[in-house]
């Protein structure tokens, strides 16, 4: 069965906007009171949302592990809620998903996946149709991230930052910021996009306003004394969200480590360039998006397959990973930490084991 659900996740990917298409255009004839303000440009955006569906479906199939898929469709749930639409409109995007893959897959590879959308069916009722606020009056620092997320959101670059400078300079410690302040807040940035309460606009200057602020962090951050260890990190694919990567590289800077963040959308013979140069003795990759996942896997076999890159060990972390348990063994990785917190433990762990 494994073998028919990476099948059907290769033969999703090769026909996706074909796929896609078929299931739009049934969404449109089944619900066109629901889709028929969505006509003209509307329409390129839902063949564009369709191929995300499916793109989801075939990661999830991919990595024999269908929690992908299922988190994918909650998420989906909240979102739909926030745009108005009615409850049906999900439970018919999924239903036209399992006819457009009975029109262009094989029998036994359409039962492959559609067991996956039936499973994602059935999660549903069970799944809410709102996500409560990422900080809470019982989060630590919580005036402070309160007071930070409200100068993001009112374009307030310099209070914002000023507002962090200013803990750090009555004694909060960087550790404490980045997991306390920058971290929940970019979770409540996402939902607050999700819910359909900020814009796209919004959520990339405050991300980018935030990666601002950690840079003026640094004189702190490097300033610890070197253990000797060395770390490559990099998030793969497209991926905008850099930020969960960046605190992975400046807690293990702060451990001691000789870090080397390279960003994301590195090509793969740049990174084994680097592995080398700097004689790398982990390399970090991250993936928040789950259909990036295949992307980590190819990466981890580049650097298998590279003489030079041997010795070098592969964590492995991000949204998806956390997700579904084991995905980190499924792309060939060493280890897999969920936040950067537990990435310093997990990178000296895996040092230990390659000495």
């Amino acid at each position: 069965m494994d073998k028919l659900k990476e099948q059907a996740s290769l033969v999703i990917r090769e026909q996706l906007d074909q796929i896609a298409k078929v299931a739009v255009d049934l969404q449109y004839a089944l619900q066109s009171e629901v889709w028929k303000p969505y006509e003209g440009s509307g329409y390129t955006k839902s063949l564009r949302d369709s191929g995300y569906h499916f793109s989801y479906l075939a990661e999830s199939l991919a990595a024999n592990d269908p929690a992908l898929f299922l988190e994918y469709v909650a998420w989906a749930k909240v979102l739909f809620t926030s745009l108005n639409f009615p409850p049906r409109a999900l439970i018919t995007t999924l239903d036209c998903m399992r006819q457009a893959l009975q029109q262009n897959l094989t029998p036994d590879l359409a039962a492959a996946a559609i067991g996956y959308i039936n499973a994602a069916s059935e999660h549903l009722a069970q799944t809410p149709e709102n996500i409560e606020s990422f900080i809470s009056p019982t989060s630590p620092l919580y005036e402070l991230s309160t007071n930070y997320l409200g100068f993001l959101l009112r374009g307030e670059r310099q209070a914002a930052s000023q507002s962090i400078l200013n803990a750090v300079a009555q004694g909060v410690s960087i550790k404490d910021i980045y997991l306390h302040v920058f971290q929940p807040c970019q979770q409540e940035l996402g939902r607050l996009w999700q819910t359909n309460q900020i814009s796209v606009a919004q959520e990339h200057f405050s991300t980018a306003v935030t990666q601002l602020v950690m840079s003026q962090l640094y004189a702190y951050i490097f300033a610890s004394q070197k253990n000797g260890y060395r770390l490559v990190a990099t998030s793969v694919g497209g991926e905008l969200h850099e930020i969960g990567m960046r605190m992975v590289a400046d807690f293990l800077e702060m451990e001691g480590w000789d870090t080397y963040y390279l960003g994301a959308n590195m090509p793969p013979e740049s990174i084994l360039r680097a592995l080398e140069q700097r004689q790398a003795n982990v390399l970090a990759i991250s993936a928040t998006i789950s259909y990036h996942v295949g992307k980590v896997k190819e990466l981890i076999g580049h650097v298998r397959s590279s003489p030079a890159c041997s010795s070098v060990r592969i964590m492995a972390g991000g949204y998806p990973f956390n997700i579904a348990k084991d995905l980190w063994k499924a792309v060939g990785a060493d280890g897999y930490a969920r936040n950067a917190q537990e990435a310093v433990l997990v990178a000296n762990r895996l040092v230990k084991e390659a000495r």
